[in-house]
């Protein structure tokens, strides 16, 4: 493609504004993140040191000292207190309808929060803050130590890698989409080089006031549960039967680590929670709940070794293939472990519980940004602003977000009334069978992004 004759005689920019243009950009390399810019005006982020990465990564290895302590000790702590067996399941209702109801709602906020601090920390801070509480007032002592360790690594992440304003955002992707009309396509990397453009974006970053949260706009404050819920249904199909297979694959893994110490002290060895307290049977089932934790163990090493694991496979046998993997693992070992409850089968086999979770919290939403980075890149070849007229990406994690929270219901109304029908090996055999059939979904229903 040529330049116009316009574009060919421009006159070159002053020197006063390419040393000032300069000074912007050394000093936009301290406060935001750095990017690079595509001849089609995509941006495309740098990568980040591994520092940052694990910094940032600090609010969920926080988060899952918590969740540790709840699946490792409720419910074997409520059975040891009377809890019949009818109700099973059912003390695990609260917590996923109040999720399932709110999660939409803080992700479509997120999306259209402009606070300088960016769109997702204000909302992580503050729901940190309710879990910790949460954590403080049912486990009172014990668990003060942990809910600890989450402040100082909820503190670390906040720190870690830097949120651009969506206003700043936004006006950038504006500037970037004008900078590569066809009549200037040719001359935007001497742009880059001769500062208009970081220029440009430095201005547009001042005019946002630091420390201030912009005013939303009447549409944004004007948004309903109704009109949340009417964008959910009118989703892709291909969103729609990603948060599916989100929903098979948390409905299996729920259904195995919920109960999993309980079922080391039922029938792993053959214990009692309901016997007296200093008999031989309720001294077995503690046992047997402790070994359970020493499982779960064993499932978060395995977690976090697969996650990197993943990286190294990935180029060779894509996201399909470790979305099968993760689920057919998980299916065949929690299979074993309900037909041979043997102590040292069912530790070995608690390794694939990690593969499962490592699966679970990086495949689907890997899979949500190729979605959304195959839309913009459409809307961008079509002439729109990138971001433009669509739903944002926190609205569509919230959607496969609050499959956990309808798994965790339809187990809390169901499961319990199997297990007191079949007895505790029932939740083992369930997760086997619908992470299968969770298998078979994600092989034959699931788009993946060339």
């Amino acid at each position: 493609m040529t330049l116009t004759k316009e574009s060919f005689h421009r006159a070159p920019p002053p020197a006063s504004e390419v040393a000032k243009a300069d000074m912007d950009s050394t000093r936009e390399k301290e406060e935001a993140p750095g990017q690079s810019v595509l001849r089609t005006g995509a941006v495309v982020p740098r990568k980040r040191a591994v520092g940052r990465l694990v910094m940032h990564s600090m609010a969920m290895f926080g988060r899952e000292f918590c969740y540790a302590v709840e699946a490792a000790f409720v419910t074997p702590v409520l059975l040891s207190v009377g809890l019949p067996k009818n109700l099973y399941s059912l003390v695990w209702l609260i917590s996923p309808i109040l999720g399932f109801v709110l999660q939409p709602v803080v992700g479509s906020a997120s999306d259209h929060c402009t606070c300088s601090w960016g769109r997702r920390r204000p909302y992580i801070l503050g729901l940190g803050i309710i879990m910790l509480l949460g954590m403080a007032l049912y486990l009172n002592g014990d668990v003060m130590i942990s809910a600890l360790v989450f402040i100082i690594c909820l503190t670390v992440h906040l720190c870690s890698i830097p949120e651009v304003p969506l206003r700043c955002k936004n006006e950038e992707a504006k500037f970037l989409l004008e900078a590569t009309e066809p009549h200037t396509y040719s001359s935007i990397e001497e742009e880059i080089k001769n500062g208009y453009l970081k220029s440009t974006c430095t201005e547009i970053k001042a005019a946002a006031k630091p420390g201030k949260c912009a005013v939303a706009s009447q549409d944004q404050r004007q948004m309903t549960l109704k009109s949340l819920l009417k964008t959910l249904l009118n989703m892709p199909s291909h969103y729609r039967c990603l948060c599916v297979s989100h929903l098979f694959g948390w409905m299996a893994f729920l259904s195995n680590m919920l109960f999993f110490t309980d079922f080391m002290g039922q029938v792993v060895y053959q214990g009692n929670p309901y016997a007296p307290h200093n008999s031989t049977l309720y001294l077995t089932y503690k046992t047997g709940v402790e070994m359970g934790c020493w499982g779960l163990c064993i499932n978060a090493i395995s977690s976090s070794v697969y996650s990197y694991v993943q990286k190294v496979l990935l180029p060779y046998i894509g996201l399909k293939g470790l979305y099968f993997i993760g689920y057919l693992l998980f299916g065949l070992g929690t299979g074993l472990i309900g037909l041979f409850p043997n102590v040292y089968s069912t530790l070995a086999l608690c390794s694939l519980f990690g593969v499962m979770s490592s699966t679970l919290y990086t495949v689907p939403f890997h899979l949500i940004a190729e979605y959304h980075r195959e839309e913009e890149s459409l809307k961008l070849q079509d002439g729109e602003q990138a971001g433009e007229h669509g739903r944002g990406k926190g609205i569509d994690c919230a959607a496969l977000t609050c499959m956990v929270q309808l798994a965790q219901i339809i187990l809390g109304v169901g499961l319990g009334l199997l297990v007191s029908v079949a007895g505790s090996a029932v939740t083992v055999i369930s997760a086997s069978t619908v992470a299968l059939v969770g298998c078979c979904f994600v092989a034959f229903c699931v788009r993946y992004v060339e």
